[in-house]
Parts: structure tokens; sequence; C-alpha cells
């Protein structure tokens, strides 16, 4: 068994759902339900004896302590965070105390539960920390795409409190000795996934005809990575990542976020035409966010020299599959898209979204 922290989100619950989904190894779903859990994701599994869903904080030790007394995993795969830049820049405090705070508790239960095994099960446990290639910084046009030995140079709150948790999953093996592995990926993009991030929101205000907002020149370069081959790379890494190493989990697609958004259009174009023309009609430039930037780039040629992992998609192939699920799933986005969401999209972009 292995125990999962957020699991009901975006990254967590596809991974989840591909666990579950290739072997009997039953999983332990320990996720606060915060905006972005959401358990529909989770619904093929709902009845699967093979998932045990906890609702359940991170932060509170008692009940961490409590589930891996009662459950014994082999492993534990972190994806719990906050994770959003502009929700980070108005509301520091919350990723402070996920992403700091509570990965400092899950370490130190983690470890005190690793100190109670012995012989084969504590030389095979594993902490998996799932973390961002935002923690190195920003990349200029013509710099090469981070190695895992590039400094750290956190410019949000988001990226300096995911930098935290990375440096205390680093300083909890040298010290205690707890098997840990860390992945630093790059833009997850695929099914499930909130609409406040770029690739959602574009499909679901352009099939809306809402305008498509862009910070500033949409000359902003990420790497792309679909979700489906992160949570290949997780389960890669899990199986023959060695303890304390890191792993640069990257898509080799490096793209603008204006090119994203002309592509997505292009595809829902393509799949469902809008009477009214092509949905680039609708993009919108907007004020860009408070330290924005410029580039990320993942350097991912560790984990495929050492543990022969690359990605099975394209950034083609895999966008084609992410519209296609949002089109195909009408009633998942309706229902993430009330409250909370729709109060942070209008705070965010304004009312005109």
């Amino acid at each position: 068994m292995i125990l999962v922290t957020g699991g009901a989100g975006f990254i967590g619950g596809n991974f989840v759902l591909d666990w579950l989904a290739g072997r009997d190894e039953p999983v332990v779903n320990l996720d606060a339900l915060t905006y972005a859990g959401n358990l529909e994701t989770l619904a093929r599994v709902a009845s699967d004896p093979r998932h045990v869903f906890v609702h359940g904080d991170i932060c509170d030790r008692a009940r961490v302590d409590q589930l891996l007394a009662t459950h014994r995993p082999r492993a534990i795969v972190h994806f719990a965070a906050e994770s959003h830049v502009d929700r980070s820049i108005h509301g520091p405090g919350e990723f402070i105390r996920t992403n700091i705070e509570g990965t400092g508790i899950l370490l130190e239960a983690a470890r005190a539960y690793w100190n109670t095994l012995q012989g084969v099960a504590k030389e095979a446990f594993r902490f998996h920390h799932v973390s961002t290639d935002e923690v190195y910084g920003s990349l200029a046009a013509d710099d090469a795409p981070f190695t895992e030995d590039h400094p750290y140079q956190p410019n949000s709150p988001y990226a300096a409190s995911k930098a935290a948790s990375d440096h205390l999953v680093r300083a909890w093996f040298h010290t205690y000795g707890l098997p840990v592995v860390t992945t630093n990926c790059s833009n997850n993009y695929g099914p499930f996934h909130f609409p406040e991030k770029l690739i959602p929101l574009t499909i679901v205000n352009a099939l809306a005809g809402r305008a498509l907002p862009v910070y500033g020149d949409g000359l902003n370069v990420r790497d792309w990575l679909y979700v489906g081959d992160h949570c290949a790379a997780i389960r890669t890494v899990l199986e023959r990542g060695r303890p304390g190493e890191t792993y640069n989990i990257g898509g080799w697609n490096e793209k603008t976020n204006l090119d994203i958004v002309h592509t997505v259009c292009a595809r829902l174009d393509e799949l469902r035409p809008d009477a009214n023309g092509p949905r680039s009609r609708l993009i919108s430039f907007v004020a860009d966010r408070p330290g924005h930037d410029r580039r990320y780039a993942i350097d991912a040629r560790k984990i495929g020299r050492e543990l022969g992992w690359r990605p099975a998609e394209t950034f083609d192939s895999g966008i084609r599959r992410t519209v296609e699920w949002y089109l195909a799933n009408p009633g998942w986005v309706a229902n993430v898209q009330s409250g909370a969401y729709r109060d942070w999209v209008n705070k965010q972009y304004g009312a005109s979204t």
C-alpha cells in the first residue's frame, strides 16, 4: 500500500487513477479538499476497495500518525500543496502553512514511522516529494534549461514555499537518513485540471465565448508536460530512483503563453466550430502579474539517462487529448465553475472574463 497526499487535486488525482488502472496495490488518499480538491475527479474509483479516501490535512500530525500506523504504507507520494502563483501573491499565508509547515510535519511523521520499520521494509521505504521547476527562478531566452544542479532562485511566494519544502526534504535525508526522492516538474496539463490555470481556463472561456486573458505580451515561455507522462515518471522514480536524488521531469515542449492560447483555439475550432468565427478573436491582453518569470525550461536528460523515462506525448497529441476530454466532460467542468472558483476568476481577471 502507498499513501498519497493531495490525491484529489489535479496531478494527485490523475496519479491515483493512473496507479489503480495499472496495478492492484491499494492507495490511501489523504486530501484536505480545499478549493482545488475535487472528489468528482475520483468518481470512477469511489467504490473501489483499493482506494481509501481520507478527508484530512497534512498539518494534522495526529491524523497522519494514525494513518501510517493503521495502513503501514511502503511509500508516501507527497502532492499536497497550494500551487497557484496568482493566489500566492494575493495570500501567501496558506502557501507557507501547507507547503512549508505541512511538508515539515509530514516528514517528521514519516521519519517516526520509518524508524519503526525493520529489515527489507525499512530499506525499501520511500518518501517521494513532488515539486516544481519554479524553484529555479527565471531563464533568459538563450539560457540552458534547468538541470538538477541549477541554483534555487524562487521569485514568487508559491515558488519560495516549494523551494523551502525541497530544502526540508533534502535535510531530512542528509540529517536523518530518511530515504527521500524529489521530482521537479514543468507545467502540467491534461484532464481534471482546475480552470484557473492557462490551458483549462482558455478552453472553458473559449467554449463560453468569453475573453481569453493573456498576461503582458504573452511571450512568457514554459515547458509543458502532459499529466499522464508525469504520472508515469513518478512511478518510475518511485520504483527505481536513488534515495537522496532529485530528478527533473519535463515534456521537452517550450511554448509561449500566446502560442498555447492560439493552439487551444485552433483545436477547439477544429473539433467544435464556432459560428461566430475563430476563437482567437477572444484573446484579451491583461496587465502582467507582479514578478512574472519570463521563461522556464526543464532539462530532463538525467531521468532519461538513469531511469529510462521519456514523455510519450508530443504537445500536439497531448493538447488534442486534453481538449477532447473537456469537450466530453461538460458536467465536471460546470460543477467546478461554481462558487469559489467563479469568485476567484472575477477577482483575478475582472468580471468580463
